[in-house]
């Protein structure tokens, strides 16, 4: 389970949210869980961040992260109908 908000403005999805996992034991078995699935299905496997897991177990305070869509803010200041007016490249031009 994860704490987690969105922002909204005039109906459109500005940002989410979401807390950081600072638990390293439940941290490494993510990790042992996700490299066990890749290996199932085949994929490349990659190390695990030690390095992350030694900081999370030196202690790392209750922390978040936010994804604001730039393109979404250009989009709502600007007054655009649909994203297609504000970004470089949709995906009809690729």
């Amino acid at each position: 389970m994860v704490e987690r908000f969105e922002a909204y403005i005039g109906g459109v999805e500005l940002a989410n949210a979401f807390g950081e996992l600072n638990d390293p034991v439940e941290q490494r078995a993510r990790f042992d869980d996700d490299l066990a699935l890749r290996r199932d299905r085949g994929l490349p496997l990659y190390p695990v961040d030690e390095k992350l897991l030694a900081a999370l177990h030196e202690g790392l305070p209750p922390s978040a992260g936010i994804a604001l869509g730039v393109d979404r803010l250009a989009m709502l200041v600007l007054g655009a109908a649909s994203i297609g007016d504000v970004v470089a490249f949709t995906t009809s031009e690729r």
